[in-house]
């Protein structure tokens, strides 16, 4: 490329990069995805997970052994952080209607065997049902259950062996880049990145969606769109989008973690560094994929959709590495995945970008990668754009 067709393509490129963002603010629709939806949606969702754990949750009690050792353990439940024994029903009847009716929120179900079962130095079993509509209840009986059968435990092995009640080896945990074990420590700086991915595809989305509707108008030609090469109308479409949400990402990245007291870093310039492949590698993603949205309101269904399943192939909920290589090998083609480790790893875990080089790299590649297939695809369209505009003439 010569001095002079290099000035044609900046030109070019500096008219689409104004032009797109005279349509994103001209577009209520388009704010709402891009200025709405990433200020409102980071305090939702944290404000949801906090405080992050949970104590004294109402638990009731059916006890049909009525022994001392079930009284014992119930009492020992009791004393427990997130247990709260509210009283005892009669039968699992009555303590479904107390469930219900949101008098509680778990049942223990202690069996009539049970001090038995002790006594003969058998395996004895307690059954607890619980309400998971709110996953952050469920970890913590999970959690003091689990403390508490272990503490009961040792404590029969003393009294029936006269072994000592203690474990040969203490054991403590130190967690450094969830430090409190809770549920918005742990979830909410990946549902950041998601959230900027998302929205920024829909807002995306429902441009292109625009676009198709102006082209239906107007004989399959956008009296808006502006003549450029493929490569500097892609590019300047991008760059429009990371300018507009560069501020945001400063909002939700390091605001939202200071003000409800998550794990955060103070590394800003790592921060923004990390941003911006992941805001040019979902910006390109949209672009290739915003030809599938015929009308604004089709972006929508198909976009929220896919953020159940990010959400997944993230590693959030599931590690990548005990996935599958066809689900491991999908997720890796998904910028937000590479941008959450990347995220953790800085914000949580106290890394540099030296430290998390190959989630970053990953990025950088994604945006090559969907650069060149949102050209080939732009090329496509205007070629096909062409030839039916040819065909109608005739």
């Amino acid at each position: 490329m010569n001095q002079s067709s290099f000035k044609q393509w900046s030109s070019a490129l500096l008219k689409v990069w104004t032009r797109e963002f005279v349509l994103v603010f001209s577009d209520i629709g388009v704010l709402l995805f891009f200025i709405l939806l990433p200020t409102i949606y980071p305090l939702i969702y944290t404000l949801i997970y906090n405080p992050e754990v949970v104590h004294d949750i109402p638990v009731a009690v059916v006890d049909n052994c009525r022994s001392t050792n079930s009284r014992q353990f119930v009492r020992m439940a009791d004393a427990t952080e997130a247990i709260h024994i509210v009283g005892y029903a009669a039968s699992i009847s009555e303590a479904r209607e107390w469930k219900n009716e949101k008098a509680c929120y778990g049942v223990l179900l202690i069996p009539h065997d049970f001090d038995r079962n002790l006594n003969t130095h058998q395996q004895a079993t307690i059954e607890f049902y619980c309400d998971m509509s709110l996953l952050i209840r469920y970890r913590a009986f999970v959690s003091s259950l689990t403390s508490l059968s272990l503490a009961y435990g040792a404590q029969v092995r003393h009294q029936q062996y006269s072994l000592p009640s203690s474990t040969p080896v203490n054991s403590h945990a130190v967690f450094t880049g969830n430090p409190s074990e809770g549920f918005a420590s742990f979830l909410i700086p990946g549902i950041l990145i998601l959230i900027i991915q998302q929205s920024l595809i829909l807002g995306i989305s429902m441009l292109g969606g625009g676009r198709a509707e102006r082209r239906k108008i107007n004989g399959n030609s956008d009296p808006l769109t502006i003549i450029a090469p493929s490569s500097a109308s892609i590019l300047g479409k991008a760059l429009c989008y990371t300018v507009i949400y560069i501020p945001l990402v400063l909002y939700m990245l390091l605001f939202i973690p200071t003000i409800f007291n998550l794990p955060r870093s103070t590394n800003i310039i790592d921060i923004i560094l990390m941003s911006l492949p992941l805001l040019l590698s979902s910006s390109f993603m949209g672009l290739s994929v915003q030809k599938l949205s015929s009308e604004r309101e089709s972006s929508m269904l198909v976009i929220v959709f896919t953020s159940v399943i990010f959400i997944f192939l993230s590693g959030l909920t599931w590690p990548r590495y005990a996935m599958s290589p066809i689900w491991y090998g999908i997720s890796s083609l998904i910028p937000a995945t590479w941008g959450i480790e990347a995220f953790v790893n800085i914000n949580s875990m106290g890394a540099n970008l030296n430290l998390t080089a190959t989630p970053y790299l990953m990025l950088w590649g994604l945006t090559l990668a969907y650069y060149t297939l949102a050209i080939v695809i732009e090329t496509h369209n205007k070629k096909s754009a062409k030839a039916i505009s040819s065909v109608n003439k005739h």
